[in-house]
């Protein structure tokens, strides 16, 4: 958070974008959870949201389970990858699926359309998908093959088979996508 302070403008932007769907998200999976900054903003904004949070880590999941304090009866804990093909195994249809700072852990973005194909599925249908990533570019991250500029990351959401993609929010290096 000391390193990019703009962060908590983009946990607002999810929790705004959310707040707007309809019918309301209640239940909500994020990709790569971590220490669980965004879920702790989401629960705090969305009272009525049930979060599942992905994460490879053990630890990481503790210390978000430390973090969201009383917030964590509203949440489910997955240990897993979503670099794991089968990932996505034994989970049902989410309102939503949000990512924040995830998608390059990909370790390549040749594999970031497979993902979002993934995350389809796992939509129920009027379900959104925000994604926040680093982008390559002016502004941005210099290794073109870890990360994507802002239209390629707009491409693959799209060449996934959602209805709609639109860019909400960039600034500080990361841009935020909503899809449908």
């Amino acid at each position: 958070m000391q390193k990019r302070p703009w962060r908590t403008e983009f946990f607002s932007t999810f929790a705004e974008e959310l707040r707007k769907q309809e019918p309301p998200a209640s239940r909500v999976l994020e990709l790569g959870s971590g220490p669980g900054f965004l879920a702790y903003h989401l629960l705090s904004a969305l009272p009525s949201v049930h979060m599942v949070l992905l994460d490879f880590s053990a630890a990481m999941h503790e210390l978000a389970k430390q973090r969201l304090g009383p917030l964590v009866s509203h949440v489910e804990f997955v240990e897993g990858s979503f670099k794991n093909p089968l990932w996505i195994e034994n989970l049902t249809q989410f309102d939503a699926v949000v990512t924040h700072q995830a998608v390059h852990e990909l370790r390549h973005k040749r594999y970031a359309l497979e993902l979002h194909t993934q995350v389809k599925t796992l939509l129920r249908p009027g379900g959104s998908y925000l994604v926040c990533d680093h982008f390559v570019g002016p502004n941005g991250m210099s290794d073109d093959q870890l990360y994507m500029t802002v239209d390629e990351q707009k491409a693959a959401i799209a060449s996934a088979g959602y209805h709609s993609v639109r860019q909400v929010l960039l600034r500080g290096g990361l841009v935020l996508h909503h899809a449908n």
